[in-house]
């Protein structure tokens, strides 16, 4: 199918955070824009109020006659959704073209400069950046993002730029369908081994993934990754980290809650960029963010302004309270290598204070993988509460609980298992300095009633 050729486009599972970025796309578009999601969610509500058509039921009967027609709807779904989906089957069934949101973006950058972010942490946050600078630069850029940018308030940005930034997800090897012009890889660490079942088989995704940039472009990738690139011929390569590579920081200065640090570029070096987000895992996330721009042209006055204008992205280090009596943030690490690093940034912030941190497991096979290495994250604070696992896509395991972590927390650290449902008590029953709620599920539902019963103490 063309697009051209379509009319109205159907979402089954329309309220996940990527989907609705392309949901947007082809609202503004002008097109009949429908679907179909399990729950109603303030991102559902968002998007019924620009426009498009959402039920919560699963039912045929609910597809608007419009998307009823298989020669100009076009049918986009998410791999969580069960394949005896009663609406997923009806499409199959009745002929209809039916795509995966990758296939979607893929198709996108064959028709769009394409530069892509792909790692197992730090994509949501550097792909936003590298939007955000992007977007007030004289390039300016489409955008679809894995999360909501709070300069923008959304996880789309729509121009008439050839350039289109994308969060390339490995999940499903959904990475697969894009034709990247340029792509930064931030981290390999194995994840999804309910999907890849070994950690060769999820390094040799990213691998295959890293053939697809189109030839003329580049791939920046971390200088300390265990995977093997394969990159086709006229592809450039740089690499970049903290301290050493094409691409780095030099004179890094955390003081009084900012950071500041000098670029360090093959092209041309840049002093003094000011963090807008002064997080210090957001330094390395800057510099793969401000590569890929400037490589695209981005001058260094364009890369000084996005960076010490970047807003920061929802549940990414996201400070809700910060006064000199409390700090309160979300965030949405949910793998333990993203627990160590926001555990480690959180205490580089705060050395002297007591911190605790509310986690909610996201997962049943990943808490099996790597309940060790989540214990050993976890054990940098001062206080960890573990809720029960949220199951996502996934049936429970026998034997796999949050007791798992709970019990290799390392001794000194203060611990305690509680229900989802009774944090907001425990949250007005004991005081705090500094507390952070991390995880994928939906405990962060709550975190806006959170900020209401610590405001009100």
């Amino acid at each position: 199918m063309e697009l051209n050729d379509i009319k109205a486009v159907y979402f089954v599972g329309a309220g996940g955070i990527g989907m609705s970025a392309i949901a947007r796309y082809f609202i503004k578009k002008g097109l009949v824009v429908a679907g179909y999601d399990k729950t109603p969610s303030d991102l559902t509500k968002h998007l019924e109020n620009e426009g498009m058509l959402i039920h919560y039921h699963e039912s045929v009967d609910e597809i608007p006659h419009v998307c009823k027609k298989k020669e100009s709807c076009l049918v986009i779904y998410t791999p969580a959704i069960p394949a005896d989906h009663q609406e997923l089957k009806y499409f199959r069934e009745n002929g209809f073209e039916i795509q995966k949101r990758a296939q979607v973006l893929g198709t996108l950058t064959k028709s769009h400069k394409g530069l892509c972010v792909a790692g197992t942490h730090g994509k949501t946050t550097t792909s936003t950046m590298c939007a955000h600078i992007m977007h007030q630069s004289q390039l300016d850029c489409n955008a679809f993002l894995g999360g909501i940018s709070k300069n923008y308030g959304t996880n789309y940005i729509l121009s008439d730029s050839d350039y289109v930034v994308i969060e390339a997800d490995e999940f499903d090897r959904s990475f697969h369908w894009l034709r990247p012009w340029m792509s930064v890889i931030t981290s390999t660490d194995p994840d999804h081994l309910d999907i890849y079942g070994t950690k060769e088989a999820y390094l040799e995704s990213f691998r295959h993934y890293t053939e697809l940039i189109q030839p003329g472009g580049a791939l920046i990738i971390h200088r300390d990754l265990e995977m093997k690139q394969n990159v086709q011929e006229g592809v450039r390569i740089y690499d970049y980290s903290l301290n050493e590579g094409d691409f780095h920081a030099e004179n890094i200065r955390i003081d009084n809650g900012e950071i500041t640090f000098d670029f360090i570029s093959p092209i041309e070096s840049v002093k003094n960029v000011q963090l807008g987000q002064p997080v210090p895992i957001n330094i390395e996330n800057g510099i793969a963010a401000m590569a890929m721009a400037q490589l695209n042209g981005c001058t260094a006055d364009e890369l000084k302004y996005g960076m010490q204008t970047y807003g920061g992205v929802d549940r990414r280090f996201d400070f809700k309270i910060k006064t000199d009596k409390l700090v309160f943030l979300s965030d949405y690490a949910h793998h333990p290598k993203e627990i160590y690093q926001s555990a480690k940034s959180i205490r580089e912030l705060y050395k002297n204070k007591h911190i605790t941190a509310i986690f909610q497991p996201h997962l049943y096979t990943r808490t099996r993988d790597f309940y060790k290495d989540f214990a050993d994250a976890l054990s940098q604070l001062d206080e960890v509460i573990l809720t029960e696992i949220y199951p996502a896509r996934e049936l429970p395991i026998e034997g796999v609980t949050s007791q798992l972590i709970y019990d290799n927390l390392k001794p000194g650290v203060q611990k305690k298992m509680i229900q989802k449902a009774d944090v907001l008590d425990y949250i007005k029953d004991h005081d705090f300095e500094v507390l952070i709620v991390l995880g994928a599920g939906d405990l962060d539902n709550q975190v806006p009633q959170m900020v209401k019963v610590l405001n009100s103490k």
